[in-house]
């Protein structure tokens, strides 16, 4: 698929148009879902989404082809989204984090473990809804896009390491956030199964 994207960008540096638009068409909806995670707004993700393509296009001869091509674009739409949210002035509010020990992570983590796989996204994302832009954006790239911590670095511009402590933070929040949500039963259960 790298191969391909390559195939395709030089294609599209010698005008082929349609050749860009199955470069749109392979990553509309991961620039869509990253600019909605940052956004929280479905109108303003749509037009990020649609300026991260015009900035791609117009600058696609500067890509040199050392990172994956979706590394290259991933910081398109990231930076896009960074310069929407200072124009919008827009501050979200922080879900406040209670201290969590491993062991209660660790609970959270083997209920969700035996929850249908389907429901268990579905209940991470609601979460992940509720984050502030980075942190959002952030848990999509490694939960769900399972990019490493040093292609996310190449994305957002901050070292793996860095990287690292704001995943741990953001899970610490997600358990957080993911006991309010579960059936009380369903975590005293495996709180018991721990003893």
């Amino acid at each position: 698929m790298t191969t391909n994207d390559h195939i395709l960008i030089n294609q599209i540096v010698e005008g082929d148009t349609n050749a860009f638009a199955i470069l749109v068409d392979r990553y509309k909806d991961l620039v869509f879902t990253l600019a909605l995670r940052m956004l929280k707004n479905r109108e303003e993700a749509e037009e990020v989404a649609q300026d991260t393509f015009i900035k791609t296009y117009k600058s696609i001869e500067t890509f040199k082809g050392d990172s994956k091509f979706s590394t290259w674009i991933y910081r398109v739409a990231y930076n896009t989204c960074l310069d929407r949210i200072k124009k919008n002035r827009k501050h979200l509010n922080d879900v406040e984090i209670n201290e969590f020990t491993a062991h209660e992570v660790v609970t959270i983590d083997n209920a969700l473990d035996n929850m249908e796989i389907k429901e268990r996204e579905e209940a991470i994302q609601r979460c992940i809804d509720e984050f502030p832009s980075e942190e959002s954006f952030l848990m999509t790239l490694y939960s769900f896009d399972d990019l490493s911590l040093d292609e996310i670095s190449k994305i957002v511009g901050i070292t793996a390491n860095s990287i690292k402590v704001k995943l741990f933070r953001s899970r610490k929040k997600l358990a957080t956030i993911l006991k309010s949500q579960l059936e009380p039963e369903t975590i005293e259960y495996y709180e018991r199964e721990r003893r």
